[in-house]
């Protein structure tokens, strides 16, 4: 009875061993025979990795070869949780070697659903090799750049700046990003079991971005936000503008702005700062604008420089009094006395004289309320009434600068068009793109050769003319043209009291000009008129741009100040 009982165990026990192998071989079979390419793929997937390898960005250069933003060489590592073995350790050593707090790293590299984590991202070399000789299992590492900005604060506004993932998001950073950016490479890699990297597959490299040479000459440049920040101290301004124009090309050589920013910081700085106010803010031109009135109404043949006006201190446009910015009797001015005493009353009788009809199209002809099409992101076009929205005062305003909203570039242009004898260039800040050159700049004339010498002469009255309003404009040795201008802002509910804007736009030298500044200081406080605040400022940057040039003096009589 005991024996028949064993052998029924023992063929108990033998079916049982005999239905787990037919079932592990069934197992088997299936694996290496249905699932074997689902597997082998699987598989490969595991050991098999590709990593991006991303395209250096080009370095922008300002017009004398120096580097205004670059790619610094970093090291990028990272973690894989699922193959990391010694979290702790790992964590511990980020800390002391690359500065990562332990406490925050260890979590998440305790966390097996995730495949992929930043230790430290931007690491130094020295760091990252120390680091990585550790040779941790779950660690890998990549070469990365971090865009940097060795000059700083100077033309940041201008530059823009980069983020993390080495994208332009301000400046020409945002519009170059594509010539800049280049095109990634990719390499897939075969790892051991303990994630080391023991094969490459397969390679695609990558492409660098273009280099980007700038218009823009960092002297120039420095020194012109050295000026403003000194001219906002003096008058206790909110902030100023200067732009400085090549006029024969339209290269711009400083485009600057106080108060400024650290470009390395520009994450951190506040988006109104950011901004490049000389191409994308407005504001009202006053009496700079005034060029545009006598220009037209010179082109027209309406009036000559000599033509004489009798005017009182005041005038009534509609149900407007306009009157002078200082209380005199009536008096007898030439159209040329008009502009470099900047009569506001004369203006407006020249503009009467002209018409609205033709007023409106001068302003359309010098470019006013469209895009220069300066190569910047959010460019301005200005804000100009258009003829049928016209009111019986708009006549009293807009010939004198109000009521009418314009860029600082836009501005400069016009200037700038004048001393190119009539024509303008647009504006622009590259002159290159790796090798290749740019050369595709608008050009139009604005006016005649015969009336911009006319021009000439009257804006350089502004300047000489003992009691005109430019003479803060003068630099010894050298023949200055230009134009004061003075405005009060305007609020929500019409003009605001005690703010204005104060400007000066010119040229020198006069009959070979080189460059075309214009200086916008606004809310000045101890002084409002532009021939106080912005022509000494404007005489302070273009002495140091001629020098710096090495442009000679063309003025043999010296320079004639009001007493």
């Amino acid at each position: 009875m005991k024996d028949k009982q064993a052998n029924r165990r023992i063929r108990l026990l033998l079916a049982l061993f005999a239905l787990v192998f037919a079932v592990t071989l069934g197992r088997a079979v299936w694996l290496q025979g249905v699932r074997a390419a689902d597997l082998g793929r699987m598989a490969e997937r595991q050991h098999h990795e590709s990593i991006v390898i991303p395209a250096g960005r080009g370095t922008i250069f300002d017009a004398a070869g120096v580097q205004l933003a670059l790619g610094e060489a970093t090291t990028t590592i990272y973690a894989d949780p699922r193959q990391v073995t010694q979290p702790r350790v790992i964590a511990q050593a980020a800390q002391r070697y690359l500065g990562v707090d332990a406490n925050a790293l260890y979590p998440r590299l305790l966390n097996r659903r995730s495949s992929f984590l930043y230790v430290k991202r931007f690491a130094d070399q020295k760091s990252a090799d120390t680091f990585l000789a550790k040779s941790y299992v779950g660690i890998g590492s990549y070469p990365e750049e971090r865009r940097a900005y060795p000059q700083r604060s100077v033309a940041a506004p201008v530059i823009g700046f980069a983020g993390t993932d080495n994208k332009g998001l301000g400046g020409l950073e945002v519009e170059y990003d594509g010539k800049l950016s280049g095109r990634t490479g990719k390499q897939t890699i075969v790892r051991d079991p303990f994630g080391r990297a023991i094969d490459v597959v397969s390679t695609t490299p990558e492409r660098e971005g273009h280099d980007l040479f700038t218009t823009i000459d960092h002297s120039i440049q420095a020194n012109a936000e050295a000026v403003l920040r000194s001219t906002i101290r003096q008058w206790r301004a909110r902030a100023a503008t200067a732009v400085v124009i090549e006029p024969r090309t339209g290269k711009v050589l400083a485009m600057a702005q106080a108060p400024g920013y650290d470009a390395n910081n520009a994450g951190n700085v506040p988006l109104a700062l950011q901004r490049n106010r000389a191409v994308t803010d407005t504001y009202e031109p006053g009496s700079t604008f005034k060029l545009v009135t006598i220009a037209g109404a010179l082109s027209t043949g309406t009036v000559t420089p000599e033509t004489k006006f009798t005017l009182p201190y005041s005038i009534r446009v509609a149900d407007r009094i306009i009157h002078d910015a200082e209380p005199r009797g009536t008096e007898t001015l030439t159209v040329a006395q008009i502009l470099s005493h900047s009569s506001n009353v004369g203006a407006i009788t020249i503009a009467e004289k002209l018409g609205e009809a033709r007023v409106a199209a001068w302003i359309d002809r010098f470019g006013f309320g469209k895009q220069t099409g300066i190569d910047f992101p959010g460019e301005s076009q200005g804000q100009v009434l258009p003829l049928d929205r016209w009111s019986g005062s708009t006549i009293g305003n807009v010939p004198i600068g109000q009521g009418i909203a314009v860029t600082p570039v836009q501005m400069a242009s016009v200037f700038a068009a004048v001393a190119n004898g009539g024509v303008w260039i647009q504006p622009h800040l590259v002159d290159k793109i790796g090798g290749r050159t740019l050369r595709e700049f608008k050009r139009r004339r604005i006016v005649s050769p015969a009336v911009d010498t006319v021009l000439k002469q009257m804006l350089t009255n502004v300047v000489d003319e003992h009691g005109a309003t430019g003479n803060a404009a003068q630099i010894p040795g050298y023949t200055v043209a230009g134009k004061t201008g003075t405005a009060q802002k305007p609020g929500p509910h019409g003009y605001t009291t005690g703010e204005y804007v104060a400007s000066f736009v010119g040229f020198v030298p006069v009959q070979k000009p080189r460059l075309a500044i214009l200086v916008m200081v606004d809310d000045p406080r101890r002084a409002i008129f532009g021939g106080v605040v912005a022509a000494p400022a404007f005489a302070e940057i273009a002495k140091f741009d001629l020098q710096y040039l090495g442009v000679p003096p063309d003025a043999l009589r010296p320079a004639t100040t009001t007493p």
